[in-house]
């Protein structure tokens, strides 16, 4: 029986290193993720955000991550307004960065990019959730969703 509930969060984080820690910390604690499959959504969530404080969010402007759980499925944005589009390469073995998306690739049930409001885009991945029951209903962060 799958007791999956339905959370959502949203943060808007400054353009900032220490932001990639703050979603991850927002995401195992508020939505309650642990084990095995906290780990590899704080992994890709980490990810994303790093991406788009990297390539995607020019100076001086927020990112802003959004995290649902519902219907058996976790779904993970990260909006930033940068114009370019992000794409899976293979870096050489002695590049220090640039495995990012070949993660996300390899970890997601699936993932994409939608433009959003205003400039910029919205990166996105899923992963189906296990069961697991409702016991660790975290508190909202923001009041009712809105649709879109």
């Amino acid at each position: 029986m799958n007791h999956d509930c339905d959370q959502h969060m949203r943060l808007r984080l400054p353009r900032h290193p220490r932001s990639v820690g703050r979603a991850r910390e927002a995401l195992t604690g508020l939505m309650g993720l642990s084990g095995e499959f906290g780990e590899t959504a704080a992994l890709l969530l980490s990810e994303l955000v790093t991406n788009a404080l990297r390539h995607g969010s020019p100076p001086g402007r927020e990112i802003v991550v959004t995290v649902r759980r519902a219907d058996g499925l976790l779904r993970m944005e990260v909006e930033d307004a940068g114009d370019s589009l992000p794409r899976p390469r293979t870096p050489d073995p002695v590049d220090e960065c640039g495995r990012g998306l070949a993660l996300v690739v390899a970890l997601a049930d699936d993932w994409g990019v939608a433009p959003r409001q205003g400039p910029g885009k919205r990166v996105w991945v899923t992963l189906k959730t296990p069961d697991y029951g409702l016991l660790n209903v975290p508190r909202r962060l923001d009041g009712p969703r809105s649709p879109g």
